[in-house]
């Protein structure tokens, strides 16, 4: 084989390589509505159902959070079981989505401080509890927003105000 027919084939490689790039990122930019949406699911649904077993069972929750030395834990486990439940719910429907983030951002942090503190040891073992993991999600979402598919998008553009991630 010539040197000019291996280039030929190598320019060959190249130009198809590009096109297959830019026919999947063009797929995965219509596709940018499902990222937050999966995210709020997730993260939603789970505080929707810890949420309610905690208000379902606040005498549980207090004794819980007496063993984390968490102060005034019975208005504390009514505040936390309630503002996973609603938030939660928010999160799902993508309603005031970015405000809903705000107090289980905190709940995660206060969870990793107190409840996880015994088996804090480094970096590693932060990365490794689901609290960390809920928190990046919420942080993502505050951050990104809700979505296309979304009742903050759909109200902002009902209003017809800017939507910047919603």
């Amino acid at each position: 084989m010539s040197a000019g027919a291996a280039g030929e084939r190598n320019e060959m490689t190249k130009d198809g390589i590009r096109d297959l790039r830019a026919r999947a990122l063009t797929y995965l930019a219509r596709m940018q509505w499902l990222a937050p949406l999966l995210g709020r699911a997730a993260v939603g649904l789970l505080f929707m159902s810890t949420g309610w077993g905690k208000v379902h069972d606040i005498p549980k929750v207090t004794k819980f959070f007496e063993t984390l030395g968490i102060p005034a834990p019975g208005f504390h486990a009514v505040l936390v079981g309630y503002s996973e439940l609603i938030c939660g719910t928010l999160l799902v429907v993508g309603f005031v989505t970015r405000f809903a983030t705000v107090p289980l951002i905190v709940s995660m942090v206060v969870a990793i401080a107190t409840a996880k503190r015994s088996e804090l040891h480094g970096l590693f073992d932060l990365v490794g509890f689901d609290e960390f993991t809920y928190l990046v999600v919420l942080v993502m979402i505050a951050i990104v927003g809700p979505g296309a598919l979304s009742l903050d998008h759909l109200l902002i553009r009902k209003l017809g105000w800017r939507a910047d991630g919603a």
